[in-house]
């Protein structure tokens, strides 16, 4: 896929990873509506730099748990911009639970925003993407693969994203291709111990952190590699083949 004058949706661009991924498509002079949920602010200043490059962007806000809001903001995106060429399903939520210390609520939190506002946002943008097709892109996670007793359900919705990848590159085929990335250990949370910060690095064959940017070069790469559906790339530092 030829890239420029594209436009993209990239949910929670606002912060963190998928800032960074907002940030590269605007770059590379694609359209980008930034949507954000509470991260107004770094939405903002998102669209702003991506104006900078010469671009367009537009900040667009949505609760995407409450299951109105997936299509709501597909149809807004092709209002303002007139199309939707690509779907960057980057917002998502992380909490450590312990197997013992799950709550319903934080279940059904976890599931709302980490696997089925990614389908139903899939699902709207396949359809307002029309003949032309265009290229959808999950962001999974290094916890898809790996077993990690305290983020148990968080797990199961980062696997759940690598099957649905799977599904929707065939159920969407030849028009719309469906692929995915699955970060590792590329931007800890604030306040990591630096202890725990030194073991990741030196348990990673690559011998130290990824950054977001590493991320977004992932998620450029499937947006412009027109014979990959259904593939999710681990993008951890060799980390899922140590010993």
């Amino acid at each position: 896929m030829e890239i420029e004058g594209r436009v993209a949706l990239v949910t929670g661009a606002g912060t963190r990873v998928g800032r960074a991924i907002a940030v590269a498509l605007g770059k590379a002079g694609m359209r980008v509506a930034v949507h954000y949920a509470r991260s107004e602010k770094g939405a903002r200043e998102v669209a702003e730099e991506i104006v900078g490059f010469g671009s367009d962007a537009r900040t667009l806000p949505g609760d995407l748990t409450d299951p109105a809001t997936p299509p709501r903001i597909v149809e807004h995106t092709v209002k303002v911009f007139g199309s939707i060429d690509v779907l960057v399903n980057s917002a998502a939520v992380m909490l450590r639970t312990p197997v013992g210390e799950v709550l319903v609520e934080d279940w059904d939190a976890m599931f709302a925003l980490n696997l089925r506002a990614p389908f139903f946002l899939s699902q709207a943008a396949a359809r307002a993407m029309g003949e032309a097709g265009g290229a959808i892109v999950n962001i999974a996670d290094l916890a898809a693969f790996e077993t990690w007793k305290g983020y148990v359900p968080h797990s199961i919705t980062k696997a759940g994203i690598v099957q649905m990848t799977r599904g929707l590159a065939r159920a969407l085929a030849p028009r719309v291709r469906v692929n995915a990335v699955a970060p590792g250990a590329v931007l800890l949370p604030e306040g990591t111990p630096q202890e725990q910060a030194d073991r990741l690095i030196s348990t990673t064959p690559l011998g130290r952190l990824g950054s977001p940017d590493d991320v977004a070069q992932a998620v450029m790469y499937l947006i412009c590699a027109d014979y990959v559906t259904g593939e999710t790339i681990i993008v951890d530092g060799g980390r899922h083949v140590r010993t």
